[in-house]
């Protein structure tokens, strides 16, 4: 069977203060490139102590991998069907349907899927993407009004910390800011392409907002 190195998404909720514990779970099992942000759960506490989730208050990762490595971390994950490593919470594995080239590169070479080329762009059967865009905090402003350029309407802003970051500087061959923004934009997939493009020829990598940018396919949406 061929190697799967397509870049997806992993998404952790987890209980707060594993982050750092969490991190070097995924590092040992070749996942690199993390952002770690904290949530609150909604969930009321007789049902958290149903499921064993404890606090309410989580740390939320946001990791790359390829298919394959991800695949292979779920594997490790279902032996101990979550009880008996402490983290009390969940790990999802969402699909991309863009991803930028340097850090795509980065993913793969330390997943043993190293291919170089260009940026990841696969094509999608949805009609809406949400683009994420993480950059230095300052540079959120400047993002949008490139999007909007493109075609988009708005966003929404996360604050993170871009987590253990050092083989990521390695490779890119530069220091790295830790504290980061995410953009989040929805967006149709007909403008989808024209926004990532723009955003990272401006704000990518190695210029000064040091910007990863990649894109999630969303099955619906709804006005609520």
């Amino acid at each position: 069977m061929a190697n799967d190195s397509r870049i997806v998404m992993l998404l952790s909720i987890i209980r707060r203060g594993k982050g750092a514990q969490y991190i070097k779970m995924l590092q040992e099992n070749d996942i690199v490139l993390h952002y770690q942000c904290v949530g609150e759960g909604t969930a009321p506490s007789e049902m958290l102590d149903i499921l064993g989730f404890g606090s309410s208050e989580k740390d939320i990762m946001i990791s790359f991998a390829t298919r394959d490595t991800a695949n292979r971390m779920a594997k490790s994950l279902n032996k101990n069907l979550g009880t008996s490593l402490g983290y009390q919470g969940l790990f999802m594995i969402i699909p991309t349907s863009a991803f930028s080239r340097i850090s795509s590169e980065i993913i793969k070479k330390n997943s043993n899927d190293y291919t170089k080329g260009g940026g990841e762009a696969m094509h999608s059967e949805y009609k809406y993407s949400l683009i994420m865009i993480s950059v230095n905090r300052g540079y959120t402003d400047a993002v949008m009004q490139t999007a909007k350029k493109a075609g988009a309407t708005g966003g929404t802003i996360i604050k993170a910390r871009l987590a253990e970051s050092q083989i990521v500087e390695a490779y890119a061959n530069t220091k790295l800011d830790e504290e980061k923004e995410i953009v989040t934009i929805l967006a149709p997939d007909s403008i989808r392409n024209q926004i990532l493009e723009d955003v990272n020829n401006e704000f990518g990598l190695k210029s000064e907002a040091q910007g990863v940018v990649l894109s999630v396919p969303v099955d619906k949406v709804f006005k609520i």
